[in-house]
């Protein structure tokens, strides 16, 4: 299954955020902790160039603790610091907005030296769709400001919005990048809710999550769906997604299985955990993965929800 999905207006949001680079100071840039290498847009790098940036992994409560510690220590050995956050129960926030500040701790000081009145200093948040920035927002906000959605797209204006005294902070609308090179990169972003299911064959890519699983996590995957572990040896992906679907009852008249209403159980339960705390990828499974360089004084990383 080819995947591609470049509507009109993340065109348009590559150009916003181009042209709002000059009123802002850091850039927080949000990742899916199940996706770290998949969720990071190739673009960035180009638009933001040098400046200061922040890079958080989002819904890090979903992804698999040990692979998570694996890519922490993966970016530290890049002089990357990796920062852990929840966007729902706020882990983590209080040492994001520090280390903001300490990103900002120049300009304000080289403003006072000047004479300048303080004026607040301004941060971005850009990422891909449906990664949570939305909720990041709000959470550290304190208040719901940004409006949310379990889907991309749902953000589509930038908004400025005001964290404290000290502080503003614009949101973007979700982008991605107009071609996937590496269709396991589009697959990991059609897993995960990056693009829009409505654009691709749910069943094919719910077929070959099934088979990510059985590989990876096989407990999880036959406690889930109450499957034989010895079911999952040399059986075809095809089997395995009937095999699922009689498990939970998707079968329509004749016995005929619903694969579109199992297709969307088992993308859904992927993307609500109930699975279990899945990573899809891990530091060394590409070469591109060496290929991460810092931006700005230090770059930050976070990691969440």
């Amino acid at each position: 299954m080819n995947i591609q999905w470049f509507p009109g207006h993340m065109a348009k949001t590559r150009r916003l955020i181009a042209e709002n680079l000059k009123l802002v100071d850091v850039i927080i840039e949000l990742l899916d902790a199940r996706i770290p290498f998949s969720s990071r847009n190739p673009e960035i790098n180009t638009l933001i160039n040098n400046k200061p940036r922040l890079v958080a992994f989002n819904k890090s409560d979903l992804a698999d603790e040990q692979i998570s510690g694996q890519w922490v220590k993966w970016y530290a050995e890049q002089g990357i610091k990796c920062i852990l956050i929840n966007s729902i129960s706020g882990k983590g926030l209080n040492e994001v907005k520090a280390r903001a500040r300490e990103l900002m701790s120049e300009k304000i000081e080289r403003d006072r030296a000047k004479g300048k009145l303080f004026t607040p200093v301004r941060l971005m948040v850009v990422g891909i769709p449906n990664v949570g920035k939305s909720s990041f927002i709000n959470r550290i906000v304190g208040r719901a400001t940004a409006v949310t959605g379990d889907r991309p797209g749902v953000t589509r204006g930038k908004q400025w919005i005001r964290i404290n005294s000290e502080i503003e902070l614009l949101d973007t609308p979700g982008i991605l990048w107009p071609k996937f090179e590496d269709q396991e990169v589009g697959m990991n972003l059609a897993f995960t809710g990056a693009i829009k299911d409505d654009i691709m064959d749910i069943a094919e890519a719910a077929m070959e999550l099934l088979v990510r699983l059985s590989k990876n996590y096989p407990a999880e995957l036959c406690t889930r769906f109450k499957l034989e572990p010895g079911i999952l040896k040399d059986i075809e992906p095809l089997e395995l997604l009937e095999t699922v679907a009689r498990k939970r009852g998707c079968i329509v008249s004749k016995g005929q299985i619903d694969y579109s209403r199992i297709a969307a159980i088992v993308l859904d339960e992927f993307r609500g955990g109930k699975i279990g705390r899945i990573t899809l990828e891990k530091p060394g499974d590409r070469e591109e993965t060496g290929t991460v360089k810092e931006v700005g004084p230090e770059v930050q990383t976070a990691t969440d929800l």
